[in-house]
């Protein structure tokens, strides 16, 4: 898979939640070859910590791991004020943290549910309420929420999955209206991404017909390309799935 987008990001901050391994490590590789100063986040500490001590050595880039559960809205002011103090503006925010738990309403318990729904959208959220405000005082940035086709059309077993994507979904939407409002240099896209060969379905779904997935790294560059849109223009929303894909349209 070759990198599709060539996009230079030198001396631009970005920050990607779930990034330690999966679509999150694909996007973030991406932004550290475009030579973006990257803040992994995550609440796996030592596969963090693993992964971007991995690209620092093997390619130079300015990787690090930064522990922060987006469920907390309290640590993720906390993360915030933390990076102002060491004066680190963020550019770009890539919210890419997701959970999932894969059973039928009926035997889904309340904890369950909570931590999807708090993972998949309230976390994104948190995000970005301390993100946008300091993007419209500086004039600019970009806000990349990645969605799922469980977004647009839902199947069993998704219940609350599907109403965390759908939810983020519009409030993404929302986002977009408001930076044509308030900042014309913010740029807010959702990418509706389908099936990916990555932990967070393989590990789900060890049987899965991974012929029928797609690479992350296909997704990736979906997000560069969302990147690399000049300033005057935005993609408010991409669609990338597998050929195979059935869950879309």
């Amino acid at each position: 898979m070759g990198e599709a987008v060539r996009l230079d990001l030198e001396g631009r901050n970005a920050l990607v939640t779930g990034g330690a391994r999966g679509l999150g490590a694909s996007i973030t590789r991406r932004l550290a070859r475009a030579k973006a100063a990257v803040r992994v986040v995550d609440v796996r500490r030592e596969e963090g910590e693993k992964f971007c001590a991995r690209l620092s050595e093997e390619e130079g880039a300015d990787v690090r791991f930064l522990e922060l559960d987006v469920r907390d809205p309290e640590a993720v002011e906390a993360a915030f004020r933390g990076l102002d103090e060491a004066s680190w503006p963020l550019d770009i925010l890539v919210n890419n943290a997701a959970v999932d738990v894969s059973k039928p309403i009926e035997h889904l318990s309340a904890e369950e549910v909570t931590r999807v729904v708090s993972t998949n959208l309230l976390g994104p959220m948190y995000m970005c309420l301390e993100t946008y405000r300091r993007m419209v005082a500086r004039g600019g940035g970009h806000i990349v929420n990645i969605l799922s086709t469980a977004s647009n059309r839902t199947w069993t077993e998704a219940g609350p999955y599907s109403a965390g994507k759908s939810g983020l979904r519009a409030f993404t939407h929302t986002l977009f209206k408001e930076a044509q409002r308030d900042c014309i240099g913010i740029g807010i896209t959702g990418v509706i991404a389908g099936g990916m060969e990555t932990p967070f379905v393989t590990e789900r779904f060890p049987d899965a017909d991974t012929s029928k997935l797609q690479s992350p790294d296909i997704v990736a560059d979906a997000v560069m390309c969302a990147l690399s849109v000049p300033e005057g223009s935005v993609m408010p929303e991409v669609v990338v799935v597998p050929r195979s894909e059935s869950s879309w349209p």
